[in-house]
């Protein structure tokens, strides 16, 4: 883990984290045990009593693994992680808001420079009906 992010992580290194397949990406997510703790008070509101939200809960937990940050700033991806990902040899961590995205370079690469998708009609749609105050612009 390069030390600047290692520092931003400080307060979470002792609690540990949680390491799962993203949803939407052929990435991980490395949650600090905090964000996870969050995730998963959400995820217990769900009725298991709906096979729809017992399916997602069930696909969105699969592959999770809890994860320690050694003294020198380094995490021992499982194999399977390693295989869903397709991490070959190098890997790039992104800082994904409250989470780490844990990427096969390449892959990483491949996604940011895709041009099938617009980044400014994303950047629009996504942000552009925000009505708030905080002058984010």
């Amino acid at each position: 883990m390069p030390a600047p992010l290692k520092k931003q992580l400080a307060v979470s290194l002792d609690d540990g984290f949680v390491l799962k397949r993203s949803v939407f990406q052929p990435c991980l997510e490395l949650y600090p045990m905090a964000e996870w703790q969050k995730m998963m008070q959400k995820i217990n509101k769900l009725n298991r009593f709906v096979k729809k939200n017992n399916d997602f809960i069930r696909r969105f937990t699969a592959g999770v693994k809890v994860i320690e940050v050694d003294s020198t700033g380094r995490l021992l991806i499982p194999k399977d992680l390693v295989v869903f990902a397709g991490i070959d040899k190098e890997i790039v961590l992104s800082s994904a808001v409250n989470i780490v995205e844990v990427w096969d370079k390449d892959k990483y690469e491949k996604s940011i420079d895709d041009s099938v998708v617009d980044f400014a009609d994303l950047a629009e749609e996504v942000m552009g009906n925000l009505d708030d105050d905080d002058g984010i612009s």
